[in-house]
């Protein structure tokens, strides 16, 4: 009986470690979390398609991103047009992100939850930064994130392949981004 209990008690450890060690082999990033997620969602036919999913966690996660460093932004810069850009960067994006999440939900699409490790290497960075030479590489980053925001959702409103639910949503969204581009444009100049 003792030699049973003890087999038991070492195939059970056995089994558990190696659900311990599998797990430890999941990445940590939110972002690849969600793509896997939609992946297999995708090929079990109860998700979206692969462009639409890749439009919606980039989008959330650029959304997420958008949103620290604006707060980084209200924070840490010199500048008043900065200071206030970076607030209209926490308002735009904090709604544009809880209407894709609603859309998410509705249509079956795993969003990342955090930042991706990349994004959250680009928030510690700027973290680090303050008064002018923050304004400086905030005001770059911004041009060209929002350069990259409105091609990818120009590229998400236009393709017929897109989920109509997301596609609606980049419509919707790209005249507030163009709005962005504008802004940080008029402040970049003001820099020079």
């Amino acid at each position: 009986m003792k030699k049973v209990s003890l087999i038991v008690l070492l195939a059970v450890s056995t089994l558990s470690f190696q659900a311990c060690s599998s797990k430890k082999t999941e990445s940590t990033d939110s972002v690849e979390n969600a793509e896997k997620s939609n992946e297999s969602k995708e090929e079990a036919g109860t998700g979206q398609a692969e462009d639409t999913n890749e439009f919606a966690v980039k989008a959330a996660n650029g959304g997420m991103l958008e949103v620290e460093l604006g707060r980084l932004a209200q924070e840490k810069a010199a500048s008043k047009d900065v200071k206030d850009f970076g607030a209209m960067m926490v308002k735009d994006h904090s709604k544009a992100n809880e209407e894709l999440k609603t859309i998410a939900a509705t249509q079956n699409i795993t969003l990342p939850s955090t930042l991706g490790e990349d994004e959250q290497k680009h928030v510690n960075e700027m973290a680090k930064l303050s008064g002018a030479e923050f304004d400086k590489k905030y005001v770059s980053m911004m041009v060209d994130d929002h350069k990259d925001d409105i091609d990818e959702f120009k590229k998400a409103a236009d393709d017929e392949k897109t989920n109509p639910a997301v596609k609606d949503f980049a419509t919707k969204t790209l005249p507030t981004l163009q709005k962005h581009m504008d802004a940080i444009n008029a402040i970049d100049k003001k820099m020079k």
